[in-house]
């Protein structure tokens, strides 16, 4: 509130001030500034006229001299390319049948007898503390009170753990013999025989020493 009404204050002297300067500039005429006098600037220099452009000659065109004729050269003769002769395909034997083996017999899975689920004796039943109600005064005095008297934690027994009956001994499986697969012998291929290589028709170029 004290800050609304200096802010009020200020405003108020600040609008009286400004309308005194305004009355001020009106009751005092503003001085009448004297017109300067122009100044006087020296005229333009004359610029002389230049000279027109001389004409240039026409050069006459050099003759360039016609191309000249290229005569037609004769096309060289190719030699045609030699029959190359089909080559015999080579006979390839065929793979012998390789006999189904027969599938090892596999024993079946010995089934394992389900283990007696162990008895666990019950929890013990913890009793309940009873709860301290401590005396609470009048209000107007306020006396410091007593502490109340916790009693102690009873001692919890412990628990036997419970013995359960041994794993049964898992007898050892026999591994079955697998036989040995006998390893085929392949025959083997024949060398196919090419046929000579067909003289080129082009010499061959002598080297020089």
């Amino acid at each position: 509130m004290r800050s609304l009404v200096l802010l009020m204050g200020f405003l108020l002297l600040s609008c009286s001030g400004m309308s005194t300067a305004a009355r001020l500039l009106e009751e005092y005429p503003h001085p009448a500034v004297p017109e300067l006098p122009k100044p006087e600037l020296p005229p333009h220099p004359t610029v002389p006229e230049l000279p027109p452009h001389p004409v240039e000659p026409e050069l006459p065109k050099p003759e360039v001299p016609a191309h000249p004729a290229v005569p037609e050269l004769p096309k060289p003769e190719v030699p045609a390319h030699p029959a190359v002769p089909e080559l015999p395909k080579p006979e390839v034997p065929a793979y012998p049948a390789v006999p189904e083996l027969p599938k090892p017999e596999v024993p079946a899975h010995p089934t394992v007898p389900e283990l007696p689920k162990p008895e666990l004796p019950p929890h013990p039943t913890v009793p309940e503390l009873p709860k301290p109600e401590p005396e609470v005064p009048e209000h107007p005095a306020v006396p410091e009170l007593p502490k109340p008297e916790v009693p102690e934690h009873p001692a919890v027994p412990e628990i036997p753990k419970p013995e359960g009956p041994e794993h049964p001994a898992v007898p050892e499986l026999p591994h079955p013999d697998v036989p040995e697969v006998p390893k085929h012998e392949l025959p083997p291929l024949p060398e196919p025989e090419l046929p000579p290589k067909a003289e080129g028709h082009y010499p061959v170029p002598e080297t020089k020493p």
